[in-house]
């Protein structure tokens, strides 16, 4: 696939509803986000100084800069928090600032209360004596940059339209190195600045300028690789794999969870260009050197995992810690040894993370510095920033502050639950349940609808026959390639016929529910298992029964013995799967009626027979209260928790007491 040359995406009739200096740096900004080649999840800054009045009817000097946890594609203009120039500028005349002082500093002095921190870079764009200043990360730039003669090749670009700063880290010191060397170097054609192995600045007078100017930059940084042979990259074709390895994946997934000390999740890119690039017979050292940039460093770790020794990898990354944490003096927390990135000659590319969210991000990321890399080499060799700046970075202070202030992670985070029958009632609030804890959660139905049912990130919707079992088989394949594994199942699909009783009810009828109700379950329980019983915290199996399998009604004979059949499986897996780890529940629920098994006509009539009102016939037990969905699937997403981590085989009652039961 050819790369698309960037361009301007300036619009004169958009721009004319961004009134005001403000609005049209939010605009810009969302121009700069729309292009990923530029800018990454949250990655790079803009601001505008403004002249504005205080309550008391002062006029002052105020910046408005991009706030922490904005990204530019998105941004409104409660992103910017204004700061007092003036007092930010002086900021930069001390001659030692920790970068924890500085974001305070800069917190505390913000204009509006409630707006979020400042980017790190603030004290930066103050000093540029530009209204306008954009900043990126892009591609381009950096893979011209991040090579053994990239400030040569910089300045041959460019000329003396930059100043040109050596790599310092982001922050307070940075800022200074930029006060140093800007005045001096600053020509009357310096339209922006480059950050060598970090990012491109640019400037203007008015927020098109200033965009249409980080536009330019980048056209000439793509032209050179152009002229250089290193625009359009050659992937040499990689076959695709017959079939998805899922168990292997899944193993690995175990290994880099344990490695972690915490449940993970490893997504499959399935991307062309990242299983040629996996297959470079050259790839232990250009894709072990570092990452693009800083901010890469904070999102992907240190380097990726080529192959798969996991054990491997996380000895070399405490010896990596060890050396530089005694070099800095400093007292570090070490974060995981697990990578977030895997290169495999068979799977390609794999993102590791906490969230779908995460591994989402470390997959663009990376697939981007795959690009960046190999039009490094093209030029004369990909050359990162050095180790000890790397790992300067990735344990920032202010990094580690982030971590320390982070809430409750969610109880099933980096796990991923299958569920059966997941389109509607029941199984829909299940999968509910499982999302607001935390889950990765793969819906299985026969209705076309499951595949849209929550339109989500972590939520994966298969169409699936249940009674097929190569169906079944592709969709846990499916399942481990999206998210790495499966560590909970709940089963819930079924059927629930006509009444008829056993003298009448014909051969066709009671295999067909013992096939879905039974054979179905069964299936999925037995190719389930070898995933299950890699699930780092333990596999867990919720079993949707009925309140039919104690107490049986006339004219249900294939349902009652269909459930009380899976009863029966579910106790015999239980024995002999408890030295697996996994553990497996019943729920009997009785008298559901907010599913689509119950029509309010249904209801009405069932109700008159019993000579009860609709009110009265929902609630016709013990406790008098109505049971719903929602009810059977917080059971369902609890079972599955830490409060029954000791409980298997139970069979737990949701059905407000029934008389016939008890």
């Amino acid at each position: 696939m050819s790369p698309v040359p960037i361009r301007s995406l300036w619009s004169d009739e958009e721009a004319a509803r961004y009134q005001g200096d403000l609005a049209l740096r939010v605009y810009t900004s969302r121009l700069l986000g729309r292009d990923k080649s530029l800018v990454l999840h949250g990655g790079g800054n803009t601001s505008v100084k403004v002249r504005a009045r205080n309550l008391l009817g002062d006029e002052e000097d105020v910046i408005h800069v991009k706030g922490s946890g904005w990204d530019l594609e998105t941004i409104e203009e409660a992103g910017f928090p204004p700061l007092p120039l003036d007092y930010v500028k002086r900021l930069a005349t001390l001659p030692v600032l920790s970068d924890a002082q500085m974001s305070n500093e800069l917190l505390t002095h913000t204009l509006r209360a409630g707006a979020p921190a400042p980017s790190v870079e603030t004290i930066l764009h103050a000093l540029l004596p530009y209204k306008f200043v954009d900043h990126t990360h892009a591609d381009a730039f950096i893979a011209i940059s991040n090579t053994p003669d990239g400030s040569a090749r910089l300045r041959e670009v460019y000329g003396d339209s930059l100043v040109y700063i050596p790599y310092v880290m982001p922050g307070f010191d940075l800022a200074r190195s930029c006060a140093a060397i800007f005045p001096r170097e600053r020509t009357p054609r310096t339209i922006g600045m480059a950050l060598e192995h970090h990012g491109l600045f640019s400037f203007g007078d008015t927020a098109r300028e200033s965009y249409e100017r980080m536009i330019d930059l980048v056209r000439r940084a793509e032209d050179y690789l152009r002229r250089n042979g290193a625009w359009q990259i050659p992937f040499e074709t990689a076959p695709t794999p017959a079939a998805v390895p899922a168990l292997a994946l899944a193993t690995l997934r175990r290994e880099l969870s344990e490695v972690a000390g915490f449940p993970l999740l490893l997504a499959s890119t399935g991307d062309e260009r990242g299983r040629a690039f996996a297959r470079r017979t050259d790839l232990a050292r250009v894709a072990t050197q570092g990452p693009a940039t800083p901010d890469h460093s904070i999102r992907t770790k240190r380097v990726p995992m080529v192959g798969r020794d996991v054990k491997a990898y996380a000895a070399e990354y405490r010896r990596y810690f060890e050396e530089h944490a005694h070099r800095t003096g400093r007292k570090l927390t070490m974060l995981d040894a697990s990578p977030r990135v895997v290169l495999d000659p068979e799977f390609g590319l794999l993102a590791v993370g906490k969230t779908v969210a995460e591994t989402a991000i470390v997959a663009e990321v990376y697939a981007h510095t795959i690009e960046i890399i190999s039009r490094a080499e093209r030029l004369g060799g990909w050359a990162a920033l050095s180790s000890a700046d790397i790992f300067d970075v990735e344990y920032w202070e202010l990094e580690q502050a982030k971590l320390q202030v982070k809430g409750t992670k969610p109880l099933f985070q980096g796990e991923v639950a299958v569920v059966t029958g997941a389109a509607s009632g029941i199984g829909k609030a299940c999968v509910a349940s499982l999302l607001k804890r935390g889950a990765a959660v793969v819906g299985l139905d026969l209705n076309p609808s499951i595949t849209s049912t929550f339109k989500r990130r972590d939520y994966l919707g298969i169409v699936c026959d249940l009674t097929d079992e190569a169906s079944l088989r592709t969709a846990l394949a499916q399942a481990v390639t999206a998210f790495g594994g499966v560590d909970m199942l709940v089963l819930n699909a079924g059927i629930f016929p006509p009444g008829a009783p056993i003298a009448t009810l014909p051969t066709e009828n009671w295999r067909r529910v013992l096939g879905i109700n039974l054979d179905a379950s069964f299936v999925l329980l037995r190719e389930a298992h070898p995933f299950l019983k890699l699930a780092p915290k333990g596999g867990r199996v919720a079993v949707i029964g009925s309140k039919n399998v104690p107490a049986p009604g006339p004219g249900a004979a294939s349902y009652s013995a269909s459930k009380a059949a899976l009863n029966q499986l579910v106790r015999v897996a239980a024995l002999e799967w408890g030295k697996d780890g996994i553990r497996l529940n019943t729920i009997h629920p009785n008298a559901v009626f907010d599913t689509g098994l119950w029509t309010p006509e249904i209801i009405a009539q069932r109700a008159k027979s019993y000579g009860l009102s609709v009110e009265a016939y929902k609630t016709n037990n013990v406790l008098r209260t109505e049971i719903t969905s929602h009810d059977v699937a917080e059971l369902a997403a609890e079972l599955c928790g830490p409060l029954f981590a000791k409980t298997t085989a139970a069979q737990v009652p949701v059905d407000g007491g029934n008389d016939r039961v008890i």
